[in-house]
């Protein structure tokens, strides 16, 4: 096998190494390709590449600039320059006669470029290996995108040191997702602390000592890592074709969107033997449901996502499954995490004990990282029945070992193996609607076939009873024709409030368009918000909150909630579209927020990036100030905070719930009412009898804008430093002190930002002053957070407490 891979080696090192001296056609300096005109392309001599503009995705409005397999019915696409930022219709790309290769939009915003007006070029190619070269009079390359790959490589490629494959978010999304082939040292697969473009532990690697230099593909459809000085290190895949055999192939190598680096093949004709259609020769791993990060096991899933388990189907491809009584966050993302549609165990709920719960038994199933509790020789019963007692226990792990391991929300790693001789007892609520003990996973394909069953079983049922109710449905349409009119129609509360215009739903509709309240969004003290999707011309997506019926003041919530939300209309706060009061049913649907609240991407590993934050500051900022100084009647919302503050699809930051917001008059300035908003947010004068105005808005903001900035939560127990704990107080001290990096920690962006870091600091101290005379006004803060003013220097926000 050595001798094999060295006589490889061997002739790969006789083949021409300038890609530049095959045939090409000149695509010269003016020339430009439009979104309009998809058939118009650049090719390659023999037509096999192409380069130009593709759809993005199935059903997509939008537009990659990339290369593609041309020959092929697929259209394979093999590299693509703006899959973070898709092209709109109308966009264009252009060789410019000074030499950049620049696609803009259709108002000639610039959405990708690469630059070589400076190095001279003469022209553009693109060659049958499928690389794209800007190349200077003397045929010299300036730039190819073969140095610049994405998710995938091809024969004649080659990746040096540092040089990346970045997944695809799915398949039909081809923006960057979740995984990396990083080259350095080592070939090694990562997991990416998405959104962010950073890596956890890797889950695979080559293992060569660090030595490896540049990773090849060559024309026989040989991948392989080689030291700097040539040695074969080790053998990535190969075709095991003959030389003549393998030109008679297509071949191509992409790290997927579900984390597995898979060598591809495609005949170039039908006599070939082979399949007509892509079929793979190596997967990189094998099973990747049975990899784990090789350092930690507290970063999450490889495969799958939180709550969600891994197993190989009989395509060779992981699937990732949601456990019994536990649902998918997000439809469209199949390897995403998985949350539970049943409330937790309440530990400071002890009358009831371990009764409401049961254990549900899943063979060939674990779960790894996330213990916190480890028992040795212990039996099944014991460890199950331990668990079910422990509040905080959500799954407990046995094998055969007589080990047991609890684990804590969410599940990490988990993976259902045949291999597998772990079995796991996770704890669900009881209910009604749990069918069958046998089942141990809801497969995400299965949902729909589940409902089509359930309509199946309605409509037989219906058929049953119809020859009677018709009959009764018949009396009934004749009595409302006959007396329509004589009396007057009955409106629910909210289509009789003045100024509202928003829609009412039934609760029938909303349980449809939720199917039965499935996929649960979030939950609080007050309400559970649901994903559904409406039943009209588009399908839309929202998000219904159904307010609990064990709420004494649901009601009073309720009527507040509509008259807040109905009557205001600002792009940062998040719009109320309907609402259902019916009966016991008290629900509220908004606008769907795709990327959630601030708190799940301000609070972990892959938070947002300084300048978005400064951005979501300015956003909330803007709706309070609507709230307060433009709403035709005022607004205190008196819970603003991480949880509260929503990002739409563009990360377009909107204030959400005013369920406990205190409406005033247009002659009323302040107002006195009991204790309301979340505990670290509240402003003082709560506590103190003190008469409450808009200010204790301001004094909410000013705690979340600190977040914001530290990026970390406004109290931690954690921490190397007593005094940090407290991040108001620990704020204040360092910018008395001017040690603005402390807490700006590791961010880079933010310290090379410092002076702006600086008045964001200055800002936060002045909204959070114990003397509320002394915050600024909303308007205010806008104003100094974009720079149209001046900020001054703040007082000791403290000072207040000792003279009142």
């Amino acid at each position: 096998m050595a001798f094999h891979c060295m006589f490889l080696l061997a002739i790969y090192l006789v083949l021409p190494l300038s890609t530049i001296a095959q045939s090409y056609k000149n695509v010269s300096l003016g020339s430009k390709l439009i979104t309009s005109d998809v058939t118009n392309f650049w090719p390659s001599p023999s037509g096999e590449f192409a380069f130009g503009f593709q759809r993005s995705g199935n059903g997509s409005s939008g537009f990659l600039l990339a290369i593609w397999f041309n020959k092929l019915k697929e259209k394979t696409i093999v590299w693509s320059a703006n899959r973070n930022n898709i092209a709109p219709e109308g966009s264009k790309v252009e060789l410019s006669i000074d030499g950049r290769l620049v696609l803009t939009d259709p108002n000639g915003q610039e959405i990708w470029a690469h630059d070589t007006a400076s190095a001279g070029p003469a022209y553009g190619a693109m060659l049958d290996t499928g690389n794209f070269v800007l190349a200077n009079s003397s045929s010299g390359i300036l730039w190819q995108s073969f140095h610049e790959p994405t998710d995938t490589i091809l024969p004649g490629q080659v990746l040096n040191q540092r040089s990346r494959l970045v997944s695809s978010f799915s398949s039909t999304n081809a923006s960057s997702g979740r995984f990396e082939l990083l080259l350095d040292g080592e070939l090694a697969l990562y997991t990416m602390k998405y959104p962010i473009d950073a890596t956890n532990d890797a889950y695979w690697s080559t293992v060569t000592g660090g030595s490896g230099n540049q990773v090849n593909f060559n024309q026989l459809g040989v991948i392989y890592l080689h030291a700097a000085n040539g040695t074969l290190l080790k053998l990535i895949s190969s075709s095991n074709e003959t030389n003549s055999t393998a030109s008679q192939l297509y071949q191509r190598a992409i790290l997927e969107y579900d984390g597995v680096f898979r060598h591809y093949v495609y005949p170039k004709k039908s006599s070939s033997g082979r399949p007509m259609a892509w079929s793979s020769l190596r997967s990189i791993p094998d099973n990747i449901c049975l990899h784990l990060p090789q350092q930690h096991l507290q970063t999450g899933g490889i495969a799958c996502g939180f709550n969600s388990l891994c197993s190989m189907g009989t395509d060779r491809r992981p699937r990732c499954d949601c456990p019994l009584r536990y649902t998918i966050n997000d439809p469209k993302d199949k390897l995403g995490s998985c949350s539970r549609n049943f409330p937790e165990q309440d530990c400071k709920d002890e009358s009831r004990g371990d009764e409401s719960f049961t254990m549900h038994e899943m063979l060939n199933t674990n779960w790894y990282g996330g213990d916190y509790e480890h028992y040795a020789d212990v039996t099944e019963d014991w460890c199950k029945q331990n668990c079910l007692s422990d509040c905080y226990c959500v799954a407990a792990v046995h094998n055969p070992g007589k080990d047991c391991w609890k684990k804590r929300y969410p599940l990490l790693n988990g993976r259902t193996d045949p291999t597998e001789t772990a079995k796991t007892f996770l704890k669900i609520r009881k209910d009604n609607s749990t069918v069958g003990s046998t089942i141990t996973t809801t497969p995400r394909s299965q949902v729909g076939e589940n409902r089509k069953s359930q309509s199946s079983l309605i409509i037989s049922v219906s058929v049953l009873l119809g020859s009677s109710v018709f009959i009764l449905m018949l009396l009934a349409l004749l009595y409302v024709i006959k007396f329509k009119g004589k009396y007057p129609k009955k409106l629910s509360a909210y289509q009789a409030i003045p100024g509202v215009n928003i829609r009412s739903f039934s609760y029938n509709e909303l349980e449809e368009a939720t199917n039965g309240f499935e996929e649960q969004l979030g939950t609080g003290a007050f309400s559970t918000v649901y994903k559904a999707v409406l039943n009209d011309e588009i399908r839309k997506v929202v998000a219904v909150k159904k307010l609990h019926k064990t709420v004494a003041e649901g009601e009073q919530g309720f009527l507040a909630e509509v008259n807040s939300i109905s009557r205001t209309n600002h792009k940062n706060l998040v719009q109320l579209l309907g609402f259902c009061n019916e009966g016991q049913h008290r629900l509220l649907v908004y606008e769907h927020m795709e990327a959630g609240s601030l708190a799940d991407l301000l609070f972990k590993d892959s938070r947002i990036s300084w300048s978005r934050r400064v951005q979501v500051a300015i956003d909330t900022a803007k709706g309070l100030c609507y709230l307060h100084e433009e709403c035709s009647t005022q607004i205190i919302h008196c819970d603003i905070k991480p949880q509260n503050v929503l990002l739409d699809e563009n990360l377009t930051a909107k204030i959400a719930d005013f369920g406990i917001a205190k409406l005033l008059r247009k002659d009323q300035t302040r107002t006195t009412t009991k204790i309301r908003g979340t505990r670290g947010y509240v402003a003082p004068e709560w506590f103190r009898n003190m008469p409450i105005t808009v200010k204790v808005d301001v004094y909410s903001f000013g705690i979340l804008l600190l977040e914001l900035i530290c990026c970390r939560k406004s109290y931690k127990q954690d921490v190397a430093n007593e005094n940090e704990m407290i991040l108001t107080e620990w704020a204040c001290d360092c910018y008395r002190r001017k040690e603005f990096h402390l807490l700006a920690g590791d961010d880079e962006e933010a310290i090379e930002d410092i002076e702006r870091f600086e008045k964001l600091l200055m800002v936060a101290i002045w909204c959070i002053q114990e003397n509320p005379a002394l915050r600024p006004s909303m308007k205010e803060v806008i104003l100094t957070l974009e720079g149209s003013v001046e900020v001054s220097i703040p007082p000791d926000p403290f000072s207040f407490i000792r003279f009142v």
